[in-house]
């Protein structure tokens, strides 16, 4: 009895095998910050991929299947991300995987969804480690040395600073590999870095650094961090008397930075990828749905997670297929991709290389300052 049965049961699993490819749908996963610290990131971001899959199923889906998304919140803590991802390839068998905004989240995923050659495709993620992790890793953002490199011209053309400060979020990879981008293009240009003062996530009292800064004699300050700990920082620094501009990168757009600083933040400057201001059709047309679905304006991390959806979409389509080496061979070869948030082409280390653009806050809002290019 036991022989007969052997050679069934090797059937059943060859069948189960096979059937991973052979689904009634496309399983896509995603893995987002949508509660705890970084919930203004992923939140949005979900909602463009949301609005990416629905307007994709509308339109037949892709290979005459439909899009079936799949999301685990990391809750914006550390272990979650690695934990989320594995339970969305071995549980929900997915093709490819969505995420995340922020790069301390992608760094500690990227290794697992590496070693199972599964495509993932960040949205927002910009430090430049993160698609070092291997060939199955991508991005649809500019990495955090472009984003550098744009500050360090801006400090110099458009705010005509020669003495800058620096303040690292020295927990935070993003911030630290801004920072170190922005001061070897700084000084190479004949600034000056005064002063650099350190802090970490979730710190809320940056009177001693900015007490330091104020002391040096800066004409800026540059704060590399996330949201949070930005707005604090502008509030404390316009409290001691420094009414000196303050910028930083894309980790500041997000509502609640207007919300925490207020008043500090008028006459800040960030470093984004996505203006609902742009004048442009594509941007235009993307403001009108996402607020038809959502009831606001999109944000950068909306604009970039719909765009993420997007561009994994095209490469299935190219590819003919939901085999995850297939798709991964499509995503390297994406050129001139048409998207909300610019043009977009993989390079050869699997990042896009697109526009940036700097926003100011005016009046409690952001406003459109200028577009810079690769």
């Amino acid at each position: 009895m036991p022989s007969r049965l052997t050679p069934l049961l090797a059937v059943a699993a060859l069948l189960g095998a096979a059937s991973l490819f052979a689904q009634e749908t496309i399983r896509i996963g995603e893995y987002a910050s949508l509660t705890g610290k970084e919930a203004a990131y992923g939140e949005t971001s979900h909602k463009g991929i949301l609005l990416a899959i629905e307007e994709l199923n509308a339109q037949g889906g892709v290979l005459g299947k439909k899009l079936e998304l799949f999301t685990e919140d990391n809750q914006s803590k550390q272990g979650e991300s690695a934990t989320a991802v594995k339970k969305l390839i071995s549980r929900e068998k997915v093709v490819a995987i969505l995420g995340e905004v922020a790069s301390i989240r992608s760094l500690e995923a990227a290794p697992v969804i590496q070693g199972a050659k599964i495509p993932m495709v960040s949205s927002a993620s910009v430090n430049s480690r993160v698609t070092e992790v291997g060939d199955y890793i991508f991005r649809v953002c500019f990495v955090d040395s472009f984003e550098g490199a744009v500050l360090a011209k801006f400090a110099e053309d458009h705010l005509k600073a020669r003495r800058v400060a620096i303040l690292t979020s020295v927990s935070n990879a993003y911030s630290v590999g801004m920072s170190k981008v922005f001061k070897e293009r700084f000084t190479a240009a004949g600034g000056q870095i005064a002063v650099e003062q350190r802090y970490s996530e979730g710190d809320k009292d940056f009177r001693a650094q900015l007490t330091a800064v104020k002391a040096a004699g800066v004409d800026a300050i540059f704060a590399s961090g996330y949201y949070t700990e930005a707005a604090l920082i502008c509030v404390q620094a316009r409290q001691l008397g420094l009414n000196i501009p303050i910028f930083g990168g894309d980790g500041w757009d997000a509502p609640p930075l207007l919300e925490i600083g207020g008043a500090a933040m008028e006459g800040t400057y960030l470093c984004a990828h996505y203006s609902p201001d742009n004048p442009s059709a594509e941007v235009q047309n993307f403001n009108q749905r996402y607020r038809a679905r959502w009831g606001s304006l999109p944000d950068a991390w909306a604009a970039l997670g719909y765009d993420s959806a997007f561009v994994l979409a095209d490469a299935i389509r190219r590819a003919g297929s939901a085999e995850p080496k297939a798709i991964r061979d499509a995503l390297a070869a994406t050129k001139d991709y048409s998207a909300v948030t610019g043009r977009i082409t993989i390079d050869a280390k699997r990042n896009a290389s697109k526009s940036a653009v700097i926003l100011t806050v005016k009046d409690g809002k952001y406003k459109f300052v200028t577009s810079v290019a690769p």
